[in-house]
Parts: C-alpha cells; sequence; structure tokens
C-alpha cells in the first residue's frame, strides 16, 4: 500500500509520517507551496515561512527514509482560497479559509495528485479520526479533545474518506510530542501555527487591501434605530460580535450587531442583542451522503472554538438548513461554519447565511 503524506513542516504531520511508514506502507513525503511572500505581505527580503517549513518537512521525511517532494500550488490556492476569502469579507461575512483550504487544496487539488502517483491514501497530520460502520464512512472528533479539528474538515464526503487517513487522531498531543522527540525530529518543540497561513499577523483588513489594491472605505456607525453614533475605518475591520478598537464612548459597551455592506453601516448595540435561537445554513454537506427527510436533533458548534450546544437541525432542501438552538447563542456570524454532531461523529456541516433574530431584535 502507498501513501502520500501531507508534511506542513510541523510535529503532527512528521508524527502522522513516521507513523504510516511504521505500518508498512511506502511513503512519499510532500509539502504544498500555497502562497509567496507578497501574497502575505512579507517583505521580498525575507524568507517566507513556508520554505522555512519545507526544509523541516524535508529534513523528516529524509530521516524516515521517505522521498520528498514540494508542490507548487499558489496559483490554485490565490483562485481558490484567497480571493474568495476577500470577496466574502468585502461582503461583510467572516469566512474561515481553512475549512477551504481543506475544501479545496488538500482533498481535492493534493488528493487528485495523490491518486496521479499511485498512492491508495492522502495522510495528513489533522486530529480526527476515519472509520466504516455499517458501510458507510464516518468522520469523528479525535481522541484528544483538545486539540480536535473535525469541525474544519465536515466538508469531506464519502469518497474523500476512502481515501484518507488521519494517524494523530488516536493519539494525545502529548504522545505525539514524545514521539517526535525520541526519534529526533528536527520540528520536535516547534509551536504549533495559530494564524491564517496567509495572515500571519492577524490584520485581515491589510491583506485585503494589499490583495484588492484599494482602501477600506470609512462609513457610519449606526445604532439598531439607525441613528448615526459615529464613523467606521471600513466593514472589512469589523466582525459581528466585537468590542475592541470601535471608538464610541456611549453609556454602556456597544458590540457590533451588524455589518450592511450595501450601506457600508456598521450595527452597534448592547451584548444581549447578540443573541439569537436560528441560524439558515447552506451549501451543507451531509457526510453520509444523504439529508434526513425530517428535523433531528444534534449538537452543534458556531465557531471553532465555540462548546457544542444542543439544537435541531430541519432541512430546508439537500444543502440547506434551518438550525435551531435551545437556548439563544451569541454572535451567531454569517460567513463562518456550523457544525452539526451525534457524540463523536460528524453529522456535516455548512456556512451561515444568516442569523434569524427574535422578533423586536435588530
Amino acid at each position: 500500500m502507498k501513501a502520500l503524506i501531507a508534511m506542513s513542516g510541523g510535529v503532527d504531520s512528521s508524527i502522522a509520517a513516521k507513523l504510516m511508514r511504521d505500518r508498512g506502507y511506502d511513503c512519499i513525503g510532500c509539502t504544498m507551496q500555497l502562497y509567496q511572500n507578497e501574497d502575505a505581505g512579507i517583505a521580498s527580503g525575507k524568507t517566507c515561512c513556508t520554505l522555512d517549513d519545507a526544509e523541516d518537512a524535508r529534513s523528516v521525511a529524509y530521516s524516515l527514509g521517505m522521498p520528498f517532494y514540494v508542490f507548487r500550488f499558489t496559483e490554485q490556492f490565490r483562485e481558490q482560497v484567497i480571493c474568495p476569502f476577500i470577496a466574502q469579507y468585502t461582503r461583510g461575512l467572516t469566512p474561515n479559509p481553512c475549512i477551504e483550504c481543506n475544501r479545496k487544496m488538500k482533498f481535492e487539488t493534493l488528493l487528485e495528485r495523490a491518486k496521479t502517483l499511485g498512492c491508495d491514501l492522502l495522510v495528513t497530520g489533522h486530529y480526527a479520526r476515519v472509520a466504516e460502520e455499517n458501510g458507510k464512512f464516518v468522520l469523528k472528533k479525535a481522541a484528544d479533545l483538545s486539540k480536535d479539528q473535525s469541525y474544519v474538515l465536515y466538508c469531506l464526503t464519502q469518497e474523500q474518506l476512502r481515501h484518507i487517513a488521519f494517524p494523530c487522531g488516536e493519539l494525545r498531543k502529548t504522545e505525539v510530542r514524545s514521539l517526535a522527540e525520541q526519534s529526533d525530529f528536527v520540528n520536535a518543540d516547534k509551536p504549533d501555527s495559530q494564524d491564517i497561513c496567509f495572515v500571519p499577523d492577524g490584520d485581515y483588513a491589510r491583506i485585503i487591501e494589499l490583495h484588492t489594491g484599494k482602501k477600506a472605505e470609512p462609513g457610519n456607525f449606526v445604532d439598531t434605530s439607525g441613528k448615526i453614533l459615529g464613523r467606521h475605518k471600513g466593514i472589512i475591520h469589523y466582525t459581528i460580535g466585537q468590542r475592541r478598537g470601535l471608538g464610541i464612548a456611549a453609556e454602556y459597551p456597544l458590540y457590533v450587531l451588524a455589518i450592511r455592506p450595501e450601506e457600508n453601516e456598521v450595527v452597534l448595540g448592547k451584548n444581549e442583542d447578540l443573541f439569537s435561537r436560528e441560524a439558515i445554513v447552506r451549501d451543507f454537506n451531509w457526510i453520509s451522503g444523504e439529508a434526513p427527510k425530517d428535523a433531528i436533533r444534534c449538537a452543534a458548534k458556531i465557531r471553532y472554538r465555540h462548546p457544542e450546544q444542543p439544537a435541531t437541525a430541519t432541512p430546508i432542501d439537500a444543502t440547506s438548513i434551518r438550525l435551531t438552538f435551545d437556548q439563544p447563542q451569541r454572535a451567531i456570524t454569517p460567513g463562518q461554519a456550523a457544525v452539526l454532531y451525534d457524540g463523536d461523529t460528524v453529522l456535516g456541516g455548512g456556512t451561515i447565511m444568516e442569523a434569524v433574530k427574535e422578533e423586536g431584535k435588530c
């Protein structure tokens, strides 16, 4: 059996490679070069972090006796991930580009490359598990729930799951670090990446202005009645639930309640105005490949670090649902993903298009 190992240069994918090799797979290591210095606003004279990461991955692959390649997918990444990210942000949404990177780059583009190379499996360092139950492939949470990444993998299909392995999903992070130290890997103590790869300093607005060549257009802060409260720097600087950086003096703390790109307005209000019980979720992927005919009970997450909450998912059509929480949730944000769980099994997920406010709310 042959496996292509997607190696980011981090410790997780390095141990994934070791585990697959130890299981007797004929392994090939690879790193995807997804962006260049100018895409991330890094000075041309500096070394792009992706190059450093590729060298770490190469070192580990060679220590394991594996061939190693760097696949240049910069154009595809710009078209499939960066440009949609920018387009959605400028429309007042708050997208998660890591989900689109998994969907388009790792489990479409790279999986196709794996098949071209004659590989049976594409392997990554994600903390999640794949199992086969009752003739279907299922995606499950990681054994180490503190590192679980199943939320960003909801887009996977039955055909993709058939050709994917997540060896680290069975381990705790401490075990992964220990294995890396025992193996003398150069990245055994390397910190986990925290930022979006092409936004290394976390300044989304700067990257958007860099790629569009346009400065964000200032506009009005308004309250829920339409009263002008002040001026904002451009809607790309704000997201639902934000409090800091507004620069508005008021009798009580103000939060971003809504973003109206057509009017170039940012709506501010009280914290209690951020809560709602329902959301419309589009582009929904049911991992089983079949949408339920009737409403189902589940647990749902509306952000990566959001604790699961009990809810009911009611199908609207094959790729849309109405998600109703038992209790109101704070800052349900258009553009983010809503992911459904049944215990430790991922049912599927999609993109939040709108939070349905209670009557009388903004």
